[in-house]
């Protein structure tokens, strides 16, 4: 039986991702936090099929014995600080998380468990002032955030392990992807959950930062399956993963508005506080790379995805 370990298992990515391999027949291993209050909501269902081991990416000692211990077959680095705004406030607890962090798992690879495949996730907002349209695997990066800098230290560090230690790592550069289980500071889910609170009479207004702000979205499922091809190829490579659609988040917050039969214009707010310091205006990626030899593509449509968020958070708000 192949065992996986998975950082941040209990996110969003990670708990798909979990489910995934279960259904493979895989042994899943997750590294979780050490905190006084238990946060396993997305993995509820699931909880007792995890082996839960105690970790942090700041702690090298920790991670060592994670791979020591359990001797992965493959290793899918997920955690990070991933709230971009919170990086502006945070830069240098998202550097060492989100950054160094994956040297930390890296060399415990390296040490250890070298034979191990590893999939880093990268991320769109390494190409932030974007330099080409769409953005490809050979676009060059320009982060515009601690976030975007951070990702692409550990995109590079991930090359330079792959190269110098013949380490099977491949980086899986996402776009942005959603979910129900999305976290309420992301923008589609605080759209969706304001929706839903809305019809419900909860609440009488949505707050909004850049309404032009163009994103490539997808379905959190359909890209977990990308990340586990990129394990099974016979050469480590690193790939765009994308839905090579653009949307605005005007788009989006019509969209869900109009799955429930309300006006977006009546509810919307303009609020500039919710602007970012530096903003990254349109990422749109070409999974052609995937598709070719992955042999993968997005499944789930946009406005599916926004009706399957916003009936979800009516359903959760309604019980």
């Amino acid at each position: 039986m192949k065992k996986a370990f998975i950082t941040g298992v209990t996110g969003q990515d990670g708990s798909y991702l979990a489910e995934l391999l279960l259904n493979k027949g895989y042994a899943v291993y997750g590294m979780v936090r050490r905190s006084s209050v238990e946060n396993y909501e997305r993995v509820h269902h699931i909880r007792d099929k995890i082996v839960f081991t105690q970790g942090d990416l700041t702690d090298q000692s920790s991670l060592d014995e994670a791979i020591k211990e359990i001797m992965p077959d493959e290793v899918y680095n997920l955690a990070a600080q991933s709230f971009v705004p919170t990086s502006w406030n945070q830069p240098v607890l998202t550097s060492d998380v989100t950054g160094l962090g994956v040297t930390r798992i890296l060399e415990a690879i390296r040490k250890y468990k070298p034979d191990a495949k590893f999939y880093q996730a990268s991320s769109s907002e390494m190409f932030g002032k974007v330099q080409q349209i769409p953005q490809t695997e050979k676009t060059s990066f320009y982060p515009r955030s601690p976030y975007g800098v951070a990702k692409v230290y550990g995109h590079w560090i991930t090359v330079n392990y792959r190269e110098s230690y013949n380490i099977f790592a491949c980086s899986g550069i996402l776009f942005n992807h959603e979910s129900p289980r999305r976290g309420l500071e992301f923008v589609t889910r605080k759209v969706t959950n304001a929706v839903a609170k809305i019809k419900l009479g909860l609440v009488k207004e949505l707050r909004m930062g850049n309404m032009d702000a163009k994103r490539d979205w997808g379905f959190a499922g359909d890209y977990v399956q990308a990340m586990w091809l990129m394990l099974q190829q016979d050469q480590p490579d690193d790939y765009v993963i994308a839905s090579g659609e653009i949307h605005s988040v005007r788009e989006l917050v019509e969209l869900a508005f109009d799955f429930v039969g309300l006006k977006a214009k009546d509810y919307v707010i303009t609020d500039q506080k919710l602007f970012r310091p530096a903003e990254v205006d349109q990422l749109i990626g070409s999974p052609e790379k995937a598709r070719k030899i992955l042999g993968w593509d997005s499944k789930v449509s946009f406005s599916q995805l926004i009706q399957m968020m916003v009936e979800e958070d009516l359903r959760l708000l309604g019980s």
